[in-house]
């Protein structure tokens, strides 16, 4: 009898010892190891992960909440330029372990990639110029002969251009932005979300916010990782419970004028 108890416990060792590399999972075992967990950003969205132009800081409530994610995992926190053109790539690709820059839960992207809980969502919003005789309020915009700006990989893209029957949709990639189209008069609004909308509110005196009357396309943001990972998902997924249970969740977004649109 004791030997085969002795036989059972040895058997459960091995197997615990045989499953706690794919408990742990890789992404984990590689933070634990090197100490450091590498966050793919967007350095040029507002009020999430922006870099400032005149003193190259980045501030957002999302460098705020990898700061406290790195606290977490006791790692440092080592940031990989993205976009949402190319985060589908930087994460299958393994350039960064996590996206955290309020990526929207979008089908095209939730096909590729995991989601965290959301945190935070947003409608879309119209940002025109203050001297714009064209757009006046929201139901301004779809209509022959108005060019209606995007930027391209966000989910405006995919929504507007749904949307739109009769209005002209222009994308822009970089380097052109979508703030210079406008002022430049090559197109009449941009569409954007609230985080960007107050980037210009906040910082131009010739922008004008346009909401809309009713909802549109509230989308919820998450944090994303590559797929194939459960163990990783599980670490992100329990790290944004966390912080919206202990507040600094709604600090961060007080500190950076988000209140409004977190995901409690």
């Amino acid at each position: 009898m004791q030997t085969l108890v002795r036989i059972l416990c040895g058997s459960a060792i091995a197997l615990f010892l045989l499953w706690k590399p794919a408990l742990a999972g890789p992404v984990q075992e590689r933070v634990s190891a090197q100490h450091a967990v590498r966050v793919c950003i967007w350095p040029d969205y507002y009020g999430i992960s922006f870099r400032n132009p005149r003193t190259q800081q980045l501030g957002g409530i999302d460098i705020d909440l990898s700061t406290e994610l790195g606290k977490d995992l006791k790692a440092r926190v080592e940031y990989v330029e993205s976009s949402f053109a190319t985060l589908i790539d930087d994460l299958v690709a393994q350039r960064c372990d996590v996206g955290m820059f309020a990526i929207g839960m979008l089908p095209q992207r939730m096909a590729h990639l995991k989601f965290t809980q959301p945190y935070l969502n947003s409608d879309i919003y119209g940002i025109t110029t203050r001297s714009n005789a064209v757009i006046k309020q929201w139901a301004d915009i779809d209509q022959p002969g108005v060019l209606v700006a995007v930027q391209a990989g966000t989910f405006m893209e995919p929504v507007m251009g749904e949307r739109l029957k009769h209005a002209k949709l222009v994308r822009i990639s970089p380097p052109a932005t979508r703030e210079h189209e406008l002022e430049a008069g090559r197109v009449d609004v941009f569409m954007t979300d609230f985080p960007y909308s107050r980037r210009l509110l906040d910082n131009a005196d010739w922008a004008r916010l346009v909401s809309p009357p009713k909802p549109v396309f509230v989308l919820p943001y998450a944090y994303a990782v590559k797929p194939g990972d459960d163990a990783w998902l599980k670490t992100m997924n329990d790290f944004v419970a966390r912080i919206k249970r202990d507040g600094r969740l709604d600090a961060a977004a007080a500190r950076h004028g988000l209140t409004e649109i977190v995901v409690r």
